[in-house]
């Protein structure tokens, strides 16, 4: 500025069109300035996954996959590591940070989770492989509970690779004893500097509905989530971090709610509910994100920070970058993360031949054909693949027995998506064993090997009766988690009848427990068919003993029915009728060949035993491809009329006495 106001008065006699110049460049150069305030603003690129459910390989489904062709494949760990790569080299050379964030749930669902109980930690690290900077511990974390939990996160280098690839859990408490704290397996919040100086600040949560639905996790607790948060808020800001990201594997519903109750949070990178946010949610300045599920697509939010104000600044639309990157065949396998899962899958190869008796070598072995798609939708209703796997659990374990299973029961919870043969030339139609078995593979066993074990309990028809108006409940009170699929049984219900009404104030269901209007069993052989000659009528008050085949997660819960509602009780029972514990179940479970029978052990072998077609493969029955009538809605006089009529006629009596005595006092 002093050298233009001296050239200026040195140029007092110069041609005007000179000061004019001077004046132009006086004031682009104070717009230039200006500009470079505004350029204040600090830039980051953060990628994001969530509920990557093991999903090691591209699916959907994998027998589809070709390394050199066109294929509508999508996902895979090998995929999304070419994908981060090519990102972090584009921002690299534009001098802009970037972080990959991960939102919880990156194990269970696929069999590649099945390594996890056998010493392995496959999907943690893949995720130090290609760079992931912050993980957080997420429901299915927990599927094998918090000690083999520990154990992963041991065979993964922690708690020196923190220093790598930092796990978050910061409303997640455990004694001080149990390896996941004695050890520090896990933080409860972190800060990053970038290269731009930019400090930001981390913390994780597991969510309420995700708490509720994790796996028996004692003695590890979840805290009050908005707590939680407000609290690492707090510290955050006291070590220094200017802008806060919030890793939560809540669901974007509680993520609202989290943005509208916790100031400070600049971003919210979630999981759980498996959205796909093809564009950010903005709740009170706070930018929550989700990339689906099962690395359907690579989040990509970017940001520019405030440093004056706090606040950040979306950056996609000017940039041209969606928010949502598919991880389709566009994107080649990374060599060196491609070799790394194919160590895993000679691993997994060798326990799927073992858990199988030899019947399948390979996780990509074609177990079955099929020219439709075999769907577990719509919500809360009977399903084709619930029908299907309800009837493997029974057909199958009543092969393992020396005598006939009457019903089965699966949680819609348990059952993980729709069966999809391959579409491609090279595998139209085929049905792997992993496209299966991911789909109810969840859990673990006494035996410590994954996947919950068939185990039979049994019921008199009057316990069976009181199970089936549990169902019925279930469905009016309860979300599609927790729909009860059959087999072996068919019944009718009104669906007006399951709550007579909602008590006000405390807003407590109050159940009819006669929702249930018939229940038949099914006397047939093989799969069950809608022929009405082949079921059997079960009267209330029943006192004759059925099989009833489920798994050792979903047994846990009948007894809580009782306790709740008492008019309910199902005592459970061995063969000969006598009562059992619930902490003895363990001895209820159905073993074959001296191992516990999975219940993704049934559906391999029952969909490997369909009847052999001309492809000389056996063929998915056509059945399967429509539901069977076995859960069936009626429509009754909902039992609320009842009382209604009585009080209205009660009403109507006092009225009618209270007019009549009137008329009687003036006749006196």
């Amino acid at each position: 500025m002093n050298l233009l106001v001296g050239v200026l008065k040195r140029q007092k006699a110069a041609p005007s069109f000179l000061l004019c110049f001077l004046l132009f460049f006086l004031l682009f150069g104070l717009v230039s300035v200006a500009d470079a305030a505004d350029e204040g603003e600090l830039y980051l690129t953060i990628l994001h996954t969530n509920d990557e459910h093991g999903s090691l390989i591209p699916h959907s489904p994998a027998v589809d996959f070709h390394p050199q062709r066109e294929n509508p494949t999508i996902g895979g760990y090998g995929r999304l590591a070419t994908a981060v790569d090519q990102i972090r080299a584009q921002k690299d050379t534009a001098g802009e940070p970037v972080l990959l964030l991960n939102a919880g749930d990156f194990v269970g669902g696929s069999p590649y989770s099945w390594l996890v109980p056998e010493g392995y930690a496959p999907e943690l690290t893949l995720k130090q492989k290609i760079g992931y900077d912050v993980v957080i511990i997420g429901n299915h974390e927990y599927d094998y509970g918090p000690d083999i939990l520990a154990d992963y996160f041991k065979e993964a280098g922690y708690p020196a690779a923190h220093e790598q690839t930092v796990v978050l859990a910061s409303n997640t408490t455990a004694p001080p004893e149990h390896p996941l704290v004695r050890d520090g397996l896990y933080k409860e919040n972190h800060i990053i500097e970038l290269e731009n100086g930019l400090k930001v600040g981390l913390f994780g949560l597991i969510g309420k509905d995700a708490a509720s639905v994790t796996a028996p996790h004692d003695p590890v607790e979840f805290t009050d989530q908005h707590e939680a948060a407000r609290e690492m808020v707090d510290q955050l800001q006291q070590q220094g971090a200017q802008m806060i990201v919030a890793l939560t594997h809540s669901g974007v519903d509680e993520d609202r709610d989290l943005a509208k109750d916790v100031p400070g949070i600049n971003v919210i990178v979630g999981g759980h509910c498996h959205t796909a946010l093809y564009e950010p949610v903005i709740k009170n300045g706070t930018v929550i994100v989700q990339a689906g599920y099962v690395l359907r697509y690579l989040g990509q939010l970017e940001l520019a920070f405030n440093p004056t104000t706090g606040e950040v600044r979306l950056r996609n639309d000017e940039n041209n970058e969606p928010y949502l990157l598919p991880l389709d065949y566009t994107y080649p396998l990374d060599p060196d993360v491609d070799y790394l899962i194919d160590q895993y899958t000679a691993e997994l190869n060798t326990l799927v031949a073992e858990k199988t008796g030899g019947l399948f070598q390979h996780v990509l072995d074609t177990v079955a054909i099929a020219d439709f798609e075999i769907p577990n939708y719509p919500p809360q209703q009977e399903s084709p693949f619930g029908n299907f796997v309800t009837d493997a659990m029974r057909l199958v374990s009543s092969n393992k027995m020396d005598h006939r299973a009457d019903f089965a029961v699966q949680a819609n919870g348990t059952i993980r998506g729709s069966v999809e043969p391959g579409t491609m030339p090279y595998s139209l139609g085929k049905i792997s064993v992993y496209d299966l078995a991911e789909l109810i593979g969840l859990g673990i066993g006494p035996d410590g090997s994954a996947g919950y074990p068939i185990v039979a309990v049994y019921l008199t028809g009057e316990e069976v009766y009181r199970f089936i108006e549990v169902a019925a409940l279930f469905t009016e009170m309860m979300t599609d988690t927790y729909f009860l699929q059959f087999s072996g049984l068919r019944y009718e219900y009104n669906p007006q009848n399951a709550i007579l009404f909602t008590i006000p104030f405390i807003d407590q269901p109050l159940p009819t427990t006669r929702a249930v209007t018939s229940v038949e069993r099914y006397v047939g052989e093989g799969w069950q068919c809608d022929d009405d000659d082949l079921y059997v009528p079960i009267k209330r008050g029943d006192d004759e003993l059925y099989s009833l085949i489920t798994d050792s997660y979903h047994v846990s819960f009948l007894p809580m029915i009782g306790e709740l509602l008492p008019q309910l009780e199902i005592v459970l029972k061995d063969r000969d009728g006598n009562p059992v514990d619930v902490d003895e179940v363990d001895k209820l479970i159905v073993h074959t060949n001296d191992q516990e029978l999975k219940v993704w052990a049934t559906v391999l072998e029952y969909a490997a035993s369909q009847p052999v077609g001309d492809s000389g493969l056996p063929e998915v029955d056509s059945n399967y491809a429509a539901t069977a009538g076995r859960i069936n809605t009626t429509w009754t006089i909902p039992h609320i009329t009842w009382p209604i009529l009585i009080l209205v006629v009660l009403i109507a009596l006092i009225v009618f006495m209270i007019r009549r005595r009137k008329m009687r006092r003036k006749a006196s």
